[in-house]
């Protein structure tokens, strides 16, 4: 075989395997990227649904709450209710029965890592700890919906039947 052609059959090789890379780039290129979560978000609502379909708070009229992810899925989830007392002590050790029982029923928070299926559209937490020691350790889906900088989600139904909705609204991204 003279070298003329088996510099053609090479470039004939070369362009055969580049023809399936580039398809799948152009095709990789024409489909959006799927959104990114990081950034910090400010709670909206926190409230519940009830078996009967109604709809009411779970942590107040005005509750306060963060989330943040970072570019690499961790996570940090504060929900807290507007309307805890303050303790009558100066020290957190001193709280009657009562102040402790309505910080801790007035409070959620939890970190880990966090990962995204967006075609099942559902939330994925891997919970390091929690202020909830049951759920430490634990992997918890919650199907969400986003919609611009609006990140809703649901929380596995409660044993009254009661299903969590949290609403968060974007504050910030991280910059490239």
């Amino acid at each position: 075989m003279n070298s003329r052609a088996l510099l053609g059959r090479r470039t004939l090789l070369a362009l055969a395997a580049a023809v399936p890379v580039a398809a799948a780039a152009g095709k990789a290129a024409s489909q959006p990227a799927a959104p990114s979560l990081a950034g910090t978000w400010t709670l909206v609502a926190a409230d519940r649904r009830l078996p009967d379909g109604s709809v009411t708070r779970d942590y107040g009229a005005a509750p306060q709450g963060r989330l943040m992810i970072d570019d690499a899925g961790r996570y940090a989830v504060q929900i807290f209710r507007a309307e805890r007392p303050n303790f009558a002590a100066a020290d957190k050790a001193g709280g009657t029965d009562a102040e402790m029982r309505a910080a801790v029923m007035g409070s959620s928070t939890h970190f880990g890592s966090l990962t995204v299926d967006w075609a099942a559209k559902s939330l994925r937490f891997t919970i390091e700890d929690s202020s909830f020691p049951n759920w430490r350790g634990q992997v918890q889906r919650r199907s969400f919906t986003l919609r611009e900088d609006v990140l809703s989600w649901e929380v596995p139904p409660r044993p009254d039947g009661a299903v969590p909705i949290s609403v968060w609204r974007r504050v910030s991204s991280p910059t490239p």
